[in-house]
């Protein structure tokens, strides 16, 4: 008789303990690879280590040499490719604190122009060292702190005037005489003139690169102060004798002093516009409003409108040193008008090219 086989036997257990046994090592492997894969997954795109991204940069190295003397001042090191010439000047101003970024002024060469703040350094690198030349700008203030002080100073002058001080005008002879009207009305004009400035400087005008040598600021506001003086004290004196043609003559230019002021802000205005929309490419156009339409015979019209103010002020006052202001106010506009209007040939020569700068001039 065959007798049943023991399942039990040590053949057998070896036989199912190697079957068990490679079981165990298969499954063990799945669940090694199913690991794996999970940690692949879930670490995403592999990326490349951050040292060997930081390897690729380039760095400059900026070398500041004393325009006068030649003499190497300081070497500003690890400048990035992206950054501007202002970014150096603040690096620079860490090496030697006694330079603040608005005082320094930076050439590509001896002669040549100071660089603006917004130039990129890659621009200038012809290799990994750029050599620029240092000027010490003298102390700086800024453009809103310029206008307004020198703005400022006008309309407080001019008001001191006109309320007569006991330490200007003899009080006696103040309360005799009768003020005419039209010193009444260029206390006006005058002030509405230069609180027009203030509010434009605030609100207005969009200043870049901004700053400008403090001794700048003291010619200016020498040449308003002193002038403003000189007119207040006439038109204000108790002496002052009103203009040859009387109520026409003052009304006549009042109005077109009004104008000329309503025309300069309007202009300042639409200029502001173009800039804050950042539509530089073409020459400004005028709109409905009719104080605009200047631009088609000048390219300035705002030094037009300014110009006509003073001249208008001067027929209205009829007084020698408010035609010595205006006489020398046109002058000077004269020149940043024609400053402007070559920039604008050359940005906008179609457009610009059979307009005048200032004075209108119609063929």
């Amino acid at each position: 008789m065959l007798k049943r086989q023991n399942p039990s036997t040590p053949e057998h257990s070896k036989d199912l303990a190697a079957d068990g046994g490679a079981l165990s090592m298969s499954h063990n492997d799945s669940r090694s690879l199913l690991n794996l894969s999970q940690l692949v997954l879930s670490a995403g795109q592999i990326k490349p280590s951050p040292a060997l991204k930081h390897s690729k940069i380039t760095y400059f190295e900026v070398e500041i040499v004393d325009v006068q003397s030649k003499k190497q001042i300081c070497i500003v090191d690890k400048v990035p490719p992206a950054s501007t010439l202002l970014d150096v000047k603040h690096k620079f101003h860490k090496a030697c604190p006694q330079w603040y970024p608005s005082r320094v002024g930076l050439q590509l060469e001896r002669n040549g122009p100071f660089l603006k703040d917004s130039v990129s350094i890659q621009s200038l690198a012809v290799s990994s060292i750029i050599t620029l030349y240092f000027t010490d700008l003298g102390q700086q203030v800024g453009w809103t702190t310029f206008f307004l002080t020198e703005y400022t100073g006008p309309l407080l002058i001019y008001l001191l005037f006109y309320i007569r001080l006991s330490t200007i005008y003899d009080q006696v002879e103040s309360r005799k005489n009768f003020r005419h009207p039209v010193v009444h009305l260029a206390c006006f004009c005058h002030c509405l003139h230069y609180i027009r400035h203030l509010l434009e400087t605030l609100f207005v005008h969009k200043f870049s690169e901004g700053h400008t040598p403090l001794k700048n600021m003291i010619k200016g506001c020498a040449f308003y102060w002193g002038f403003t003086s000189w007119i207040a004290y006439y038109i204000n004196h108790p002496r002052y004798t009103p203009p040859s043609f009387g109520h026409k003559q003052v009304s006549y230019a009042a109005l077109a002093f009004l104008m000329c002021e309503a025309g300069n802000h309007f202009i300042n205005v639409a200029l502001a516009q173009q800039t804050n929309s950042g539509n530089r490419t073409c020459f400004p156009s005028p709109t409905y409003n009719p104080f605009t339409w200047l631009f088609l015979l000048v390219s300035c019209p705002n030094y037009t409108y300014e110009a006509g103010s003073w001249i208008s002020f001067t027929v209205m006052t009829q007084t020698l040193p408010v035609g010595i202001f205006a006489f020398l106010m046109v002058i000077q506009m004269s020149l940043w008008a024609q400053k402007k209007h070559k920039l604008y040939l050359k940005r906008f020569y179609p457009e610009v090219r059979r307009k005048a700068a200032m004075i209108p001039i119609i063929f």
